[in-house]
């Protein structure tokens, strides 16, 4: 089981400047008892494809730039170890695709692959692509000519470098077999199953979160933990099916909690943000900031379903999040800056709240108190700023929080307030023994309460977003400790 404590999300080569065994000598060294596990971002091979390691050319191979299997395995033998098993695709650049390219149908990877004649053999009608759903605009097929002179439309969710999987195939299934057996042998203890609500193509359907992903989410859940292993579902969709999905794995993600503390803050209402943690899965991790953008499409409407924000909320989150960031967000977002999904606003979440030290740390503090093991991003960690010439240099809308660190730059992080701050908070979540409790949540208009209680052990985070007033209450049998988040800058 994974530990109930703080996680961090991290790129090995991004945080340090260096690899594996760098990664390990920062949690054991200036970071040491803050983390109880790590989600170490892709490290396959290579680390700097076109989606920075989500498009892996060999995907059972540490990139050799940042290690080995052996530096996996130790960093797996001191915390919970979470790596990512991309179900949806493969690089174009890998092996099995180049031999598709020069061999076509004769290929022995070519059952590896998704065509769009794989799922509708009897063609396709504009109606049919019309319903089909994708993160960016445009069609869902690359058209590729082979050796043998025929082109056939590969399935490309997500770019024409990410060639989709056949999962239903003999070959597709052995593929992933042989990543997971990969993993379990190198401590890997916790599976994200990334994309995988794209995995299940079927005709006449819109291809995302059938009734046959959930089964195939069951599947590959079980096969996981025959292997020793948990797995995390990574979807962005509405929220009500972000709480079937956590009924078919270990745990998801609460994507909906990040934008709606924001909403919060941003409006000085909590009623979302209480609605929603009243109904939130509880075995799930939580996140403010990850890899990816922020998330919008998790808290708003889908198509006829209501969302935890409406339309207009939505649009006021968006566009006090460009505000906020002097606009440097909106040249990351959407169409600008080669994006992908365009789902998501591309931001630190520190920016996104206008760099105010006290407004993030109260954004944290409702992270812990939310139910679900707490993810924070190495950017997050030491309150980065936008970066806005990586952005120029890559282009890549998601660089502007993927920002290159080294020791010097974390030395420097770390005598921050905030950064103390918000270390003096993962401290109080990862201790006190009332998070393995039971949770219950109150509140209205601009105030709530969560409050966590076991036994005779209680802790509470009360808000007054109107007043920015934000108090953490400890009640250890008949004491009681009363920390204000603004003390926690001081």
């Amino acid at each position: 089981m994974m530990r109930n404590k703080v996680q961090l999300i991290t790129y090995a080569d991004r945080i340090t400047g260096q690899g594996i065994s760098a990664l390990s000598n920062l949690l054991d060294g200036p970071l040491k008892g803050v983390f109880g596990g790590v989600h170490l971002l892709p490290f396959y091979n290579p680390i700097d494809g076109s989606d920075a390691g989500f498009d892996p050319i060999d995907h059972s191979a540490v990139d050799e730039r940042i290690g080995t299997w052996q530096d996996i395995h130790g960093l797996g033998e001191s915390y919970d170890l979470m790596a990512d098993l991309i179900v949806n695709h493969v690089s174009a650049q890998s092996f099995q695709f180049k031999d598709v390219l020069q061999q076509g149908e004769e290929s022995a990877y070519w059952d590896l692959f998704l065509t769009k004649e794989d799922v509708f053999p009897n063609g396709m009608s504009d109606v049919e692509q019309a319903a089909i759903y994708r993160p960016r605009p445009g069609s869902c097929f690359t058209p590729i000519t082979c050796g043998n002179g025929k082109t056939y439309e590969f399935w490309t969710t997500f770019t024409d470098n990410q060639i989709d999987i056949n999962v239903k195939s003999a070959t597709g299934i052995e593929y992933l077999d042989n990543v997971l057996a990969k993993f379990s042998e190198n401590n890997v203890n916790i599976i994200r199953l990334d994309a995988a609500g794209y995995a299940i193509k079927e005709a006449g359907t819109n291809c995302f979160m059938l009734d046959q992903t959930f089964d195939y989410l069951d599947k590959l859940s079980a096969q996981a933990n025959q292997l020793g292993m948990e797995t995390i579902a990574e979807i962005h969709s509405h929220y009500q099916t972000q709480v079937e999905v956590a009924k078919r794995v270990n745990m998801v993600y609460d994507f909906a909690l990040p934008p709606l503390i924001l909403h919060s803050l941003f409006t000085n209402n909590a009623d979302a943000l209480v609605q929603w943690l009243t109904i939130s899965p509880r075995n799930c991790l939580t996140v403010l900031d990850t890899h990816d953008g922020i998330g919008i499409i998790d808290a708003g409407p889908m198509a006829d379903k209501a969302g935890l924000l409406n339309a207009a909320q939505i649009d006021n989150l968006v566009e006090t999040i460009h505000a906020n960031s002097n606009n440097q967000s909106r040249q990351a977002t959407g169409a600008a800056a080669s994006n992908v999904d365009l789902y998501q606003v591309n931001c630190t979440y520190y920016n996104a709240l206008g760099a105010n030290d006290f407004d993030y740390l109260v954004a944290r503090a409702i992270q812990f108190f939310a139910p679900g093991v707490p993810q924070v991003y190495y950017g997050g960690l030491f309150a980065c700023e936008n970066d806005m010439e990586l952005l120029a240099k890559s282009n890549v809308g998601r660089d502007i929080n993927r920002p290159y660190l080294d020791a010097d730059i974390i030395a420097q992080s770390l005598t921050k307030s905030v950064v103390q701050g918000l270390l003096k908070l993962i401290a109080m979540r990862n201790t006190h023994s009332a998070f393995n409790g039971e949770f219950s949540v109150t509140g209205s208009e601009n105030c709530c309460s969560l409050k966590w209680q076991q036994a005779k052990q209680g802790i509470e985070l009360k808000v007054n977003f109107a007043r920015r007033e934000a108090l953490i209450i400890e009640h250890n049998d008949n004491e009681q400790i009363l920390t204000s988040i603004s003390d926690l800058l001081n």
